[in-house]
Formats: structure tokens, sequence, C-alpha cells
């Protein structure tokens, strides 16, 4: 049977589809690149925003118009919150909720007939041992660690969707992180939508998680993916001494005003943020700080965004994600007051992009004339392209093969969205 497989949204979803790839691959499936060549076509979908929610309408009926005796199964938030809308429309099969996501293989075995004498974490071990890595698979291995969320974010329909915070237990991530290893990934990352409350319902934390992974793994690399800015601790920062660990933190802000963070329900004050992410690069050298900021909320004036504005110059993010706000069914936020219009809205979307290009702009800078390693993940026309630990996207030319591998370059000079680099022989020339 041929399965394609498509992602909408964040990288916890594309973890998700990386782990349905590895267990249908060992299943004897043929993992598909075009949804054309299909038997079957699985949607894992996104409705964050309704933007997200328009694009995860907008997949399902791609895929059942350019695939049309294929069978199509769709999941993820959208799946989740609009059961109803998503079946009817054509081609559907199967609608699987976010609760059903950990067991959709199974679920699939059980109404496509395919072998079902083997478990779900056997399928994965099998997968591993054949050495079945779907080739549409990426670079950088994403480990599902944790899923749901117990803050109380008040624009947030991701909570609703995923429901409450879980974690896998450290062993599993760790013999996932070997797994992926063995297969010769060298850059895991760590993904959930709340990772900082990793087992915080066993009494475990993420600095338990983190010190595990690095004691009983060799992978060269570890990423953490976005992390509430209230859950850096001294206890977690300080792991940051092993540089296997990114120089790298994505930690949302979402706005750089008080009485609007108030509003959305954030822990977290802008003197706060400001004072974790001096902590932060205190604790580790070169860190790369990225942000989610909202703009355009219930109430947010001209001085709110202002504040919003000189608190993202203030700390200087290496970049910064905008998002004009969305109002979504079922949260606090959509019945507040004071809506602010799309069109003040997008003007302020595009005066903080701005702001995020020149800041990403002066990060970058700081880094010419200096040596750092890169892991190459794709070339074109002798150009491979590549990230750095704290995630500067590099280029380079050159004709060997560096598909999946570190190499030491020296960075020579400034691109549109990175930096331009050329190879090293050799490690011992980065300092």
């Amino acid at each position: 049977m041929k399965v394609h497989l498509a992602s909408l949204g964040c990288k916890l979803n594309q973890s998700e589809v990386e782990a349905w790839a590895r267990e249908l691959a060992a299943l004897g499936c043929e993992i598909v690149a075009e949804p054309e060549q299909a038997d079957l076509c699985v949607a894992n979908t996104c409705a964050v925003t309704h933007v997200a929610a328009r694009k995860s309408r907008q997949l399902v009926r791609r895929l059942g118009r350019v695939s049309p005796g294929a069978r199509l199964v769709v999941t993820g938030c959208y799946a989740e919150l609009n059961a109803t809308e998503v079946q009817a429309l054509a081609s559907v099969a199967l609608v699987a909720g976010t609760a059903q996501k950990e067991h959709l293989v199974s679920e699939l075995v059980r109404q496509l007939d395919l072998p079902a004498e083997t478990t779900a974490r056997q399928r994965e071990h099998d997968a591993t041992e054949r050495g079945v890595t779907p080739a549409h698979l990426r670079t950088r291995a994403l480990i599902k660690i944790q899923d749901g969320c117990d803050n109380s974010c008040t624009y947030c329909i991701v909570r609703v969707a995923r429901g409450k915070q879980r974690s896998a237990s450290i062993s599993s991530v760790v013999a996932e992180i070997q797994a992926r290893e063995r297969e010769g990934y060298q850059e895991a990352v760590l993904t959930g939508v709340h990772i900082g409350a990793f087992g915080r319902e066993r009494g475990e934390s993420l600095a338990d998680l983190l010190r595990t992974i690095l004691g009983q793994t060799s992978i060269p690399r570890i990423r953490a993916s976005s992390i509430e800015p209230w859950d850096l601790t001294d206890e977690l920062l300080a792991l940051w001494q092993d540089r296997r660990l990114c120089p790298h933190l994505h930690l949302p802000l979402q706005s750089g005003c008080d009485a609007t963070l108030r509003r959305m329900g954030r822990r977290c004050s802008s003197g706060l943020f400001l004072d974790l992410v001096q902590r932060a690069r205190a604790a580790i050298p070169d860190l790369a700080v990225t942000t989610d900021i909202i703009v355009g909320f219930p109430g947010e004036n001209e001085d709110e965004f202002s504040q919003t504005v000189n608190l993202a110059e203030e700390v200087g993010f290496a970049r910064i994600h905008v998002f004009p706000y969305s109002a979504r069914p079922g949260t606090v936020a959509a019945a507040m007051p004071d809506q602010v219009s799309p069109d003040v809205a997008q003007s302020r979307v595009a005066r903080l992009l701005e702001l995020g290009r020149r800041c990403s702009r002066d990060f970058r800078a700081q880094f010419v004339g200096r040596a750092a390693e890169v892991l190459w993940e794709s070339q074109r026309d002798g150009m491979w392209k590549g990230l750095t630990g704290n995630y500067i996207r590099v280029e380079t030319q050159s004709a060997a093969d560096l598909h999946n591998r570190i190499t030491p370059v020296r960075l020579i000079g400034m691109t549109e969205q990175g930096l331009q680099g050329e190879l090293l022989t050799s490690s011992s020339q980065i300092p």
C-alpha cells in the first residue's frame, strides 16, 4: 500500500507524521511524496489561527481532488474541533481526533486490513532494526516528548484541542533518540505543546529529561523547541554547559506590554522576561533567542503596541515570528471587547516584521569572521544549506556530499536570511 502523509502547523505535528511514517514503513507500506501516487492519504491538520483552519480545509479538499481513488484520513487539531464539518468533506474515510493520534496506525491497521500481529512499539522497533527510514524524513529528528497544556492563555485553542498536559516517559524518549541516532541522525529536536512542563505530573522535570539524554545518548546535537519563559530555571540553564545542547532558546513573548499580557493570561511580565533572557545569555555563550509575538490582541492600543516594539528591540531577538491575533471560537479572548481591526493589526504586523529583520541582521552580523559547525540539510546547484547550533542558516558552495554531516565553516559574509560560509578542514579551527 502506498501512503502519503501531509502535515500543517507545528513541529509537534511533523514529529507525529514522522512516527507514523516509520510505523507504516515497518508494516511494508511505501511512503510516497505525491498524493497522486497514494492509496491512502493522511492529513495532520492545524487550527491555531483561522488561517491555519482555512489551510487545513484546503489541504483536505486538495487531497480528495488530486487523489480521488485514495482513502483519506484526517486528524489533528482542526479535525478535533470540526469533526462534523470534516466528515462531510468529499472522500474522507476516517476522522481521528487528537486522542486517537497515539494509536492512529493501529486504527488504520484495523480499518484497512493491514498486518496486525505487532504492537505499535514493536512496529517502531522493527522499523529501526530493519533500517526503515522513509526517504522524505528530515535530517533533524523531531522527538515528541509531551502533549497537551494546562496553561490558561485566553487566546489559545490548542490547549482545548490537545487536552491536558501529559508526558512520555524518560526511558521512551531516550530509546527513541537512541533509535534515531542508529539511523544516522545528527540532531534531535524535542517537541511538544508545553515542553517546559515535561514530567510535571510525575514529579519529574525537563531538566531531568535532558540530564538523562546527555548521559545515555551520544547524538551530536540536542535542541529544545519552544519553552515558556517561566519554565527557565537555573537548574535547566546550567545543563547548557554541555555543548551538545544547541545554544538556541525559543521563548514566546506574545506581548511586551504588561496590561496586554494580563489580558492574555500569560504568566510572565515584561520585566521578568527581560531578566530571564539576560540570565540565559549569561549562562549560554552565543545564545540565539527567538520568539513569537501576537499583535492586535483585543484592547491593544498604539501605546501598548509601542511597548512591545520597545521590548523586542531591547531584547534583540535573533528571529521574531509575528502573528496577527486570530479570534478562535470557544476562547475567552474571542468574547473580549475592543477587538482590533484587521487593517490596524496588519499594519502592526508589518512594522514588527521590519524590526525582526533588523534584529536578525544584527544578530547574524556579530558572527561574521568567526568559525562555527553546520549541520548540512539540502543542496541545490552545488549550493549547500544548513544550520549552526544557534539556528543561523548558512550556505556554502561545494561539490562534496555534505548531506546530514556536521562540518566546520568560516562565516564570511551576510546573505538575505543567513550567512555565507566556507568549509574548514578541521573542527580544531573552531575556538
